[in-house]
């Protein structure tokens, strides 16, 4: 099949979704001015440099408590950082119960009755107990086409890494299972890893 998006799929859900994946999940803790702490998890997220470190995440829906977007992106206007928690399986119900759409007021942490720790390079919490957490300073925040598509930017100044998890100096995924988002209601937990060689490492 075909189909130009703006005429419409015709499928019973929309394949969009299904097609980019599987997608990693930011699980995104903000701190409003007021001290008030949020957690959402976002599966339009990946790193975007190695040098300065660098991740986005986007938000493509808004609250009548938020205007234009959700609690994340408004608070990050508000503080200018964020913390990227990287979701293990084992956390997957965790994670889907800070995607309900509380109220502003609600902090998502004791909603899941999540454990928080503090950040060391910005005024935020991270999730306690994620295998690996990235502290960001927002870069930008890019409108992008739709009334409530925004993309966030942001430089990493501080990584937490669970030591549990290194393995001979090197950060072991098949350990703690990164969680994945799919198409429709549909996730994937990566177990097996793979390598493949560059043809210009011979």
């Amino acid at each position: 099949m075909f189909y130009r998006p703006k005429d419409g799929h015709g499928l019973p859900h929309n394949p969009f979704n299904a097609i980019v994946t599987p997608r990693p999940i930011g699980w995104i803790s903000t701190r409003g001015s007021d001290g008030h702490d949020n957690l959402a998890p976002y599966s339009f997220f990946n790193a975007t440099a190695y040098e300065p470190p660098q991740v986005m995440f986007a938000s493509t829906s808004a609250k009548p408590d938020r205007g234009d977007t959700k609690d994340s992106v408004a608070q990050i206007r508000e503080t200018g950082v964020f913390c990227v928690n990287i979701v293990a399986t084992a956390m997957q119900d965790a994670m889907n119960a800070t995607s309900a759409m509380y109220d502003a007021s609600v902090d998502e942490f004791a909603a899941a009755e999540l454990e928080k720790a503090a950040c060391d390079t910005i005024n935020c919490a991270r999730v306690a107990g994620v295998p690996a957490a990235l502290e960001c300073e927002m870069t930008q925040i890019i409108r992008q086409k739709g009334a409530t598509n925004f993309l966030v930017m942001g430089e990493v100044t501080g990584i937490y890494i669970d030591d549990t998890y290194l393995v001979d100096g090197l950060l072991d995924p098949t350990r703690y299972h990164p969680l994945a988002r799919m198409g429709y209601r549909d996730y994937a937990s990566v177990k097996e890893v793979f390598q493949l060689k560059r043809p210009q490492d011979g």
